[in-house]
């Protein structure tokens, strides 16, 4: 399966989403910050990415995450798929090209390893989402 690198400032939620995607047969590379995330992109294979991030004032910002995107973007073309419950901070934003796919928290495990299975082109895809 594939290394998915996972980024979340919530401990609680990188956790989560770290745990259920080992379940799922990935190999998980947690990051709880964006400069974490940057050093470990050249050792994943996709990113699965929360969009808002504290900035310089500790408080939750989208631009944090749409750098973040830039950031992933710069230093390698892996898949990059974003959770969030602000999706529409995305709508109009450059950095909307550069990811594969937006999914609305909460999101079902099977949903997930979906969207993994398609950004990654992988073969027999659907049947990803019923393991």
């Amino acid at each position: 399966m594939a290394r998915v690198l996972v980024v979340d400032d919530d401990a609680g939620q990188l956790e989560l989403r770290c745990t259920l995607l080992a379940t799922g047969g990935h190999q998980v590379l947690p990051a709880f910050s964006p400069s974490q995330a940057v050093r470990q992109i050249a050792s994943a294979d996709l990113v699965v990415m929360d969009l808002r991030f504290p900035n310089a004032q500790g408080e939750d910002d989208a631009a944090e995450g749409l750098v973040l995107i830039r950031r992933i973007h710069e230093a390698s073309r892996v898949p990059i798929i974003v959770l969030s419950g602000w999706p529409d901070c995305l709508e109009g934003q450059p950095e909307a090209q550069h990811i594969s796919r937006v999914l609305v928290k909460p999101i079902s495990l099977e949903a997930l390893l979906q969207a993994i299975a398609e950004a990654l082109g992988q073969e027999g895809a659907a049947k990803v989402a019923t393991t």
